[in-house]
């Protein structure tokens, strides 16, 4: 079976490099394992039975491929032999699909004795490249599968992450939280390419955004397993890689669209891989005739990258003689022209963005994933502020936290509200806050510098010359002008 060689690649070198990893980790421990390298073919042995079994379908070719790869490898001459009718319900593939409820004893054993972790990455690495070759051997890879690749990864990601001071796991801030620019500048062509879990893993560290990152592992897995399906000569299923994102400002649409430029590029969707960032004014010109070169420009800025548009809803408004509907028809065009050089990201409000898919009968058909960013809560704007700050290297005292939090759980989440944007503000405004009360003091210790107060949080009451004392007080008798003639009569 044809099918089986990409497994039995991915096989191989989870043997090799986990069986490596287990040795070492292992070496001068009480209890060590006899024969790693065929520990190591038992895990992969688990992983894929389980995922066979995961969706429930045990097609044909997942169990031919089970048997080429792993009767063989195993000294299983029965397991070598056999057909997918013989497999097929058998207790060999039949209910496996638990073993993805909990960390594998072998992962467990990589996470807590690796000191930076990265055997358990190498683990996660090599164990999630067997489960993307068993989906290729699918045409259309079900959602069930695809599912059962994002809880594993999730799984594995969340529990290194538990145990682990990696600095690439430790959660951040979007960048318009940071207030990091965003760069328009294309990548070198000879930067290497970032290997995909590595990216979804930075992903993964971001605050909050649970489902909009389930959304893109998804379609990174989908890409993958295409992509696996291609190499390996085997027909494949079209994706479109534009998508509109929708949400408030500072939801971090721009930092997931800079992580799935890089992760386009590494499955060879992208040739370049880096981001442009735009907007109507880099769009629309104000002379008739020059609106459809403007718009020309962006894309070869883009050329091998992806083009992010943001407010790409104002394009619709304006009067007759406006050049927005102009700069659209012109992205509809180079989208079809670069489709294989371009990917292109919409992005604004939900109700404004389905009106402007409306605004050309091209779009929405170019546009067939929308990913939602939703506001973020009051305790991942806790994060968030807490991500920026230590940045900096400040803190919040106890009475400074109840009344941050306060702050966020309070906020009005209207349309445009600022999400990481607010928390960066409120940071800022607290740090020149807390610097006024600072240079009052004579000798302001280390500790001094770096807390922030409840009062840096919010702006002070006003004080005794800022009011007239008497302002609110009501009226007294001696006070109040004298009544009029017939009321005193």
């Amino acid at each position: 079976m044809a099918g089986a060689d990409p497994i039995s690649t991915t096989v191989d070198a989870f043997v090799e490099q986990v069986g490596a990893a287990l040795a070492e980790v292992t070496t001068g421990l009480r209890t060590v394992p006899e024969h790693p390298q065929a520990d190591a073919l038992n895990e992969a042995f688990n992983i894929v039975v389980a995922f066979i079994d995961a969706d429930g379908r045990h097609a044909d070719p997942e169990l031919w491929a089970l048997a080429q790869v792993f009767g063989e490898r195993l000294g299983d001459t029965q397991l070598a032999g056999a057909t997918p009718d013989q497999l097929r319900g058998t207790s060999i593939v039949a209910g496996k699909g638990a073993w993805f409820s909990a960390p594998s004893t072998m992962f467990e054993i990589l996470v807590g004795a690796s000191g930076d972790r990265s055997h358990a990455w190498t683990y996660y690495s090599r164990a999630m490249d067997i489960l993307h070759a068993v989906a290729a051997l699918d045409v259309v890879t079900s959602q069930a599968e695809l599912d059962v690749i994002a809880s594993f990864r999730a799984m594995l990601v969340g529990r290194i992450r538990a145990v682990s001071n990696d600095e690439l796991m430790t959660p951040v801030a979007p960048d318009s939280a940071q207030g990091v620019p965003s760069s328009t500048e294309p990548a070198p062509a000879e930067e290497p390419a970032v290997p995909v879990e590595e990216l979804l893993a930075e992903l993964d560290a971001l605050i909050g955004l649970t489902e909009v990152k389930a959304r893109v592992a998804r379609l990174a897995d989908l890409l993958q397993v295409q992509r696996l399906r291609k190499e390996h000569g085997l027909p494949t299923v079209d994706t479109s890689q534009h998508l509109v994102f929708v949400g408030n400002p500072g939801t971090g649409k721009t930092t997931v669209a800079r992580l799935l430029a890089k992760v386009f590029r590494s499955l060879g969707v992208l040739e370049r891989g880096h981001l442009v960032e735009t907007d109507r004014s880099g769009l629309v010109a104000g002379f008739v005739g020059q609106t459809a070169p403007q718009v020309a420009k962006r894309f070869d800025e883009a050329d091998g990258g992806m083009l992010f548009i943001d407010e790409t809803y104002t394009l619709t408004r304006g009067g007759e003689n406006d050049f927005g509907r102009e700069a659209i028809d012109a992205i509809v065009k180079l989208m079809e022209d670069r489709r294989d050089r371009v990917a292109v990201v919409v992005a604004g409000y939900p109700d404004e963005m389905a009106d402007f898919l409306d605004a050309n009968p091209g779009l929405r058909s170019r546009f067939p994933t929308t990913i939602e960013f939703p506001d973020y809560t009051a305790h991942e704007l806790m994060a968030i502020f807490a991500s920026i700050a230590g940045a900096k290297r400040y803190e919040l005292d106890d009475a400074a936290e109840a009344e941050l939090f306060r702050i966020f759980r309070e906020a009005p989440r209207d349309k445009g509200f600022g999400n990481g944007r607010f928390a960066r503000n409120i940071f800022e405004e607290a740090v020149a806050r807390q610097a006024s009360r600072i240079v009052a003091l004579t000798s302001p210790t280390e500790a001094d510098l770096v807390t922030l107060k409840a009062v840096d949080l919010t702006p002070e009451p006003p004080t005794a010359l800022d009011v007239d004392p008497l302002a609110d007080l009501p009226a007294t008798s001696e006070d109040a002008p004298p009544p009029p003639p017939w009321e005193s009569a």
